[in-house]
């Protein structure tokens, strides 16, 4: 009998399992897919030789992970490359703001009247960075706080909404930004704690960056699998489970899938009835002849590109996505260009890009006219570029992870009590009522992100169960 089976080969599942086979339990993964990856893939969608990541591209929370900095993926060829700047927000008049490495140089491009004020905001947790990212992302009961103090201080500055932590700027460039920092998880900008997701992303870019990983998100799929099967763990793909008895028999199941795939498949009936599921979003990757013809000169040195007019528009596309059936006429676009950092991502003078706006959960329609209007606004000529394109609305994105519910890529709402207690409201949210049977994926905490933290939690609670056994 194994000590553990985890069902699914997502970052988090193989987190889970890594976690577990460090400690010397034995476990096995099974993934319905042909491949390992989840949301962190990389596949040619368009044309040969132009790889693609589906869904996640750049990642300021993989490289902070605490999971991830603690576990040799390096020695299985996960390498991060890092663009001038994580991230630039381009504005109409042809100017941008940036997301750096350097406070000083994110301040300086606010304008003189928010640069201070963005300084005072930042700079008091990022000394602190490293115990805070731990405290953060270890919530709740999985770990005691290392620095209590600094964890409080942060709540109170990030648990109020964006909208009131924004008032801390004059001026519209540091609030557009800030804006687009948080609709990364897709929150209307007035909801729970949304000041703290907005921060989050903020002191990840100072801290570490946010590096694409080199080939694609797939290295970081592929080092997982690779060093789980050192450790004498095993991966079955193409393995599509229905039921807990297609499983082989174990001690513990670990299901790094959706809250309503598990009550499916282990006879949980409405556990997670009251979970609820957020915005979807419509996919584009692109095969391009050339850079993105941005406007601005800071884009073009930027891993991810944010674009939305101003704080009013961003905030009106995430609320025709979370409360309407209609997709926004101006979608928020969150846009990554691999390519910049990583050139062996395509040919020769070639690039891949990918974009994304949101839709309400299931849409059916096609968002590329307005995707790429969108575009143009920012980078006039960018469909002269355009060698191919894959489109993928919610439909397709459920089809390919079916985490992601009517094309939510969060794998639940991130909104409300939800983003902090998730699937339900619990002290011990990777347990289920089965005693076996634990749940390890972004529907936990520490929520969305290719981190690995929620498989790295879940995996506390899986061995502690063990040991008892």
């Amino acid at each position: 009998m194994l000590d553990a089976v985890v069902v699914g080969a997502g970052p988090n599942g193989l987190t889970a399992a890594v976690e577990l086979a460090r400690r010397g339990f034995s476990v096995a993964v099974f993934e319905a897919r042909d491949t390992v990856g989840g949301g962190a893939r990389t596949e040619e969608l368009t044309l040969p030789g132009f790889r693609h990541d589906p869904c996640s591209a750049a990642h300021p929370l993989g490289i902070n992970s605490p999971a991830f900095r603690h576990l040799p993926l390096e020695r299985y060829g996960l390498e991060w490359l890092h663009p001038r700047l994580p991230m630039a927000h381009p504005f109409p008049d042809g100017s941008a703001a940036v997301l750096s490495r350097s406070v000083g140089e994110t301040a300086a491009s606010f304008g003189a009247r928010d640069a201070g004020a963005y300084r005072r905001l930042v700079e008091r947790f990022l000394p602190k960075w490293d115990t805070l990212a731990r405290d953060f992302m270890s919530l709740p009961l999985t770990a005691l706080p290392r620095d209590p103090v600094t964890l409080a201080r942060f709540g109170l500055v990030g648990l109020p909404p964006s909208t009131w932590l924004m008032r801390r700027f004059r001026d519209e460039k540091a609030k557009t930004l800030f804006a687009g920092l948080v609709a990364h998880v897709m929150a209307p900008l007035g909801g729970f704690a949304t000041g703290a997701i907005g921060l989050v992303f903020a002191l990840a870019a100072h801290a570490r960056g946010w590096p694409v990983a080199r080939g694609g998100s797939q290295s970081i799929s592929d080092a997982l699998a690779a060093y789980l099967k050192d450790l004498g763990g095993t991966v079955h793909t193409d393995y599509e489970v229905k039921r807990l008895d297609d499983l082989p028999p174990a001690r513990a199941y670990v299901f790094d899938t959706s809250p309503t795939a598990l009550a499916r498949i282990a006879g949980l009936g409405n556990h997670y009835a009251n979970y609820r599921y957020g915005p979807g979003v419509f996919k584009i990757d692109y095969a391009l002849d050339g850079p993105v013809p941005w406007t601005a000169e800071a884009p073009r040195d930027a891993g991810t590109v944010q674009i939305g007019a101003d704080s009013a528009e961003i905030g009106a596309a995430l609320d025709a996505a979370s409360g309407t059936d209609r997709a926004p006429e101006r979608p928020f676009l969150i846009t990554v260009q691999p390519s910049v950092a990583d050139p062996g991502r395509a040919p020769a003078g070639k690039h891949v890009f990918w974009a994304y706006g949101h839709v309400p959960n299931g849409w059916t329609g096609d968002l590329t006219d307005a995707v790429e209007r969108q575009l143009e606004r920012f980078a006039p000529g960018f469909r002269d570029r355009v060698l191919a394109r894959a489109t993928a609305g919610p439909p397709e994105l459920a089809a390919r992870n079916a985490n992601y519910v009517g094309g939510d890529i969060a794998s639940g709402a991130v909104s409300g009590l939800q983003l902090l207690l998730r699937p339900k409201l619990s002290l011990f949210p990777y347990s289920t009522p089965h005693p076996a049977v634990f749940i390890c994926s972004s529907a936990t905490p520490p929520g969305p992100g290719v981190h690995g933290m929620s498989g790295h939690n879940a995996a506390k609670a899986v061995w502690r169960r063990l040991r008892q056994t």
